[in-house]
């Protein structure tokens, strides 16, 4: 039986947790109407959760939601501010406990992670796995409509096993289940990312501690096995498919069988073994873009500081891969001029 932590409730609905979530939420997001709502009492709005936490009385508010339409058309939902702090304080009592479960090559929504460092990481992979074998090959799998899948009993089930105070798993399943569903979770809150984490731990140590397969990375819920040959590849394949739908409740939208000599298609680049390019429906994105910044800065929507800014973002992605005619090539076409 795996130990559990108790006794988190503290760091969850104390006055100084609760503080702290709220400076949390609002940071970056201070001009935002409802941030200037909340922030004319916030002291009295805090003491309010924190009584409703105390007393037992909390549940989220009804979700606000947006269309997102980068790269394809999804709805995001949102808590509200007010839950927000909810969430904030939460992730920031359990999460360390998780982080002593979660592998090293895991890298969605955690604090050192990010594409940078999972890009890095499968070049390693990579260079390992191709002095070990000569020829590797790569299997790639990603899972169909991840969040909308995840259950929310099996859900529960692993936090239980991680956690056991039963105030903060209480407070946890009514986020979970805040939406009146029993499948699914909102892509906009932040324990959704959390538990996303959480739910596919165990994909992670099936990989690693059952299968024992060494060169592997996951970046949510898309993640990368490197394999010494086809059939092994295939066999993997068929494995975790079987074991995911059983296991998990879930489907996979892509297994990709191939060599390693292609590049791995992931996390943000392609990467090979002795160098790494962006991917090329970025650069096509990034063109997109700058088309449209070119357009905004002409009718005078835009200023040239929030041009650098979106220039400054673009080179920060490519300048951790070999890119530099590419970039240079996208930036020569961004000719700026203000209409008369």
């Amino acid at each position: 039986m795996p130990k559990t932590t108790n006794g988190l409730w503290p760091q969850v609905a104390s006055w100084p947790a609760l503080v702290g979530a709220y400076h949390r939420c609002r940071r970056g997001k201070r001009n935002k109407p409802e941030v200037l709502r909340f922030h004319r009492n916030w002291e009295e709005r805090v003491i309010n959760i924190q009584q409703h936490l105390i007393c037992g009385t909390w549940h989220p508010a009804e979700m606000s939601w947006f269309p997102v339409y980068d790269p394809k058309y999804r709805i995001i939902e949102a808590p509200r501010f007010e839950d927000r702090i909810v969430h904030h304080a939460l992730v920031a009592a359990v999460e360390p406990h998780f982080e002593r479960r979660f592998i090293r090559h895991s890298y969605a929504c955690r604090k050192g992670g990010g594409i940078h460092r999972a890009a890095a990481d499968m070049q390693r992979h990579l260079r390992r796995a191709e002095a070990r074998w000569g020829r590797a090959y790569a299997l790639q799998i990603d899972v169909s409509k991840y969040f909308p899948s995840i259950q929310h009993d099996r859900l529960l089930e692993q936090i239980a096993r991680t956690i056991s105070d039963r105030r903060v798993l209480t407070i946890w399943e009514r986020i979970i289940r805040g939406a009146g569903r029993d499948v699914g979770l909102p892509i906009g809150a932040l324990t959704s990312q959390l538990s996303g984490n959480i739910y596919l731990d165990w994909l992670d140590h099936m990989v690693k501690d059952e299968m024992g397969i060494r060169e592997y990375g996951r970046y949510m819920d898309d993640a990368v096995l490197l394999l010494p040959s086809k059939a092994e590849a295939w066999r993997a394949k068929r494995l975790l498919e079987d074991l995911l739908r059983d296991e998990l409740g879930l489907k996979l939208s892509k297994a990709l069988v191939y060599p390693t000599t292609q590049g791995v298609d992931w996390a943000g680049y392609r990467t090979w073994s002795t160098h790494m390019l962006p991917r090329r429906k970025n650069i096509i994105a990034a063109r997109r873009r700058f088309q449209q910044v070119r357009r905004e800065y002409e009718a005078g929507r835009m200023s040239l500081e929030e041009v650098r800014q979106r220039v400054a973002s673009f080179i920060g992605h490519t300048q951790h891969c070999d890119a530099h005619r590419v970039t240079q090539t996208v930036l020569d076409d961004l000719v700026l001029a203000r209409s008369a």
